[in-house]
């Protein structure tokens, strides 16, 4: 994963996390749930992302299918404690849905509201953690024919928490397994 294709997905993510904040903002004061807010802003990520080098890839709320969509063995999975398989079923994920082997996935974007409990919040930092190493059992085959058994290798994860109280959200950005960034913006 270079750096380059990192840098594009902020560039990305945080242009439609503008648009979003200036067309939906009465959303966010209103308080509404995280899955109407996920949906409003995957309207804006779709919009950047059909004008750009990746006007291939969707933009999905809640996926959980792997490999081209094909259902039951093959819903989206990551290795959780104890070697113990977890499905996935990210808030808002940018993927080509199983057609593009060398890079499937892009952005996975978890969303909390600060009020819900320290342990969901974690819970969603560790998938996001996981769901960016460059793979699980230290082998990518990268032989563009093959995806790996379990879903990793988005360029950027992003946690996104929003704070009604004060107006705040603060935004925490994820590559190859790590937080690397974070930081807060009023609306």
């Amino acid at each position: 994963m270079s750096e380059l294709l990192v840098e594009q997905l902020i560039r990305i993510f945080e242009k439609a996390n503008r648009n979003f904040l200036q067309s939906d903002c009465e959303l966010l004061i209103s308080k509404v749930s995280e899955r109407t807010l996920c949906g409003a802003l995957m309207i804006h990520l779709h919009e950047i992302i059909k004008g750009s080098e990746f006007h291939e890839y969707k933009i999905d709320v809640e996926y959980n299918r792997n490999k081209n969509g094909k259902v039951k063995t093959y819903v989206k999975t990551i290795t959780g404690p104890n070697d113990i398989f977890v499905k996935i079923n990210c808030d808002l994920i940018v993927h080509s849905r199983g057609s593009k082997i060398d890079q499937d996935n892009l952005i996975a974007i978890e969303m909390k509201k600060s009020n819900r409990k320290q342990e969901e919040k974690d819970s969603d930092r560790s998938r996001l953690i996981a769901l960016t190493k460059d793979s699980y059992d230290g082998i990518w085959p990268g032989d563009g024919k093959t995806l790996p058994e379990h879903v990793c290798r988005y360029g950027l994860g992003v946690f996104y928490e929003i704070d009604y109280k004060d107006r705040v959200i603060l935004i925490e950005y994820y590559k190859k397994g790590n937080k690397f960034k974070g930081y807060e913006i009023n609306y």
